[in-house]
């Protein structure tokens, strides 16, 4: 199976209340040889209506700050534990997580990243998988409220550069 197998298998998904309720999983974007991986909590409602993660307001601080640090959006793989919004956007319960964690665990072992970043409290608990460094920051929501946590949000970005650019300079060695 390769990550576009995979991606329309979570995009088919109705293996929990929140696809049986309607539901549109969003299952991440990006290359197939990303470096990189950026893993949030779960879509929200801009998300699951475009069908693309990190779309809506925190999608476009996200952005600016990829930008601010010379850190191309379309080279990343973006995703989120849980592919489905949550009602009230509230955070994803237990049994959620554990539905949509092996679909995780299978893009991170199909796309093989270098680094993931890990945004927010959800996305700390992925399982950590050996030879891939892991960074844990904040979720750009947060980061967007609250002064000290978008300083931190914007200083992990500033250290993702230089993953950035060695995953950059393998990928056109390799």
């Amino acid at each position: 199976m390769d990550i576009a197998e995979l991606n329309r298998k979570i995009s088919a998904c109705k293996k929990c209340t929140l696809c049986l309720d309607g539901g549109s999983p969003v299952p991440g974007e990006g290359p197939p040889d990303a470096g990189i991986m950026l893993i949030g909590q779960n879509p929200g409602a801009e998300e699951a209506r475009v069908g693309r993660p990190f779309v809506g307001r925190s999608g476009k601080y996200l952005d600016s700050v990829l930008e601010k640090n010379g850190i191309r959006r379309d080279r990343l793989f973006i995703t989120s534990v849980v592919k489905c919004k949550t009602p009230g956007n509230r955070k994803p319960a237990p049994a959620e997580i554990a539905t949509c964690m092996p679909c995780l665990l299978e893009q991170i072992k199909l796309l093989k990243p270098r680094t993931i970043v890990l945004m927010g409290e959800v996305a700390w608990k992925t399982p950590r998988l050996e030879s891939i460094r892991y960074m844990e920051t904040y979720h750009p929501a947060a980061a967007m409220r609250f002064p000290k946590i978008r300083e931190r949000f914007e200083e992990d970005f500033k250290k993702l550069k230089e993953y950035y650019d060695q995953a950059a300079l393998s990928r056109h060695q390799g």
